[in-house]
């Protein structure tokens, strides 16, 4: 079933509410002014996969921003010969 909540009644009642979206799996439209602008559902397993997918691209765009710098500074490394002054 789903319930619609007013934002301040809301603020008034969040423990209640989270408790009750909890326990019983309610899910809540919050209205501003009688006009829908979120839901207040359960947290899913689909959620989790996402929340878990989205860590693990963020972490693998890390991983590529580390591997570009890492790259170009290798470019800009002088070579063994240069670093020893071109001496043999």
């Amino acid at each position: 079933m789903i319930r619609q909540i007013g934002v301040r009644q809301l603020k008034n009642e969040a423990t209640q509410v989270v408790r009750t979206v909890r326990e019983e799996r309610a899910v809540y439209v919050i209205t501003v002014n009688g006009e829908p602008v979120a839901t207040l559902r359960p947290f899913s397993e689909r959620d989790i996969a996402g929340v878990e997918r989205g860590q693990a691209q963020a972490e693998i765009a890390a991983i590529e921003r580390l591997a570009e710098a890492i790259g170009a500074a290798w470019l800009t490394l002088p070579s063994l010969a240069d670093a020893a002054g071109g001496e043999r």
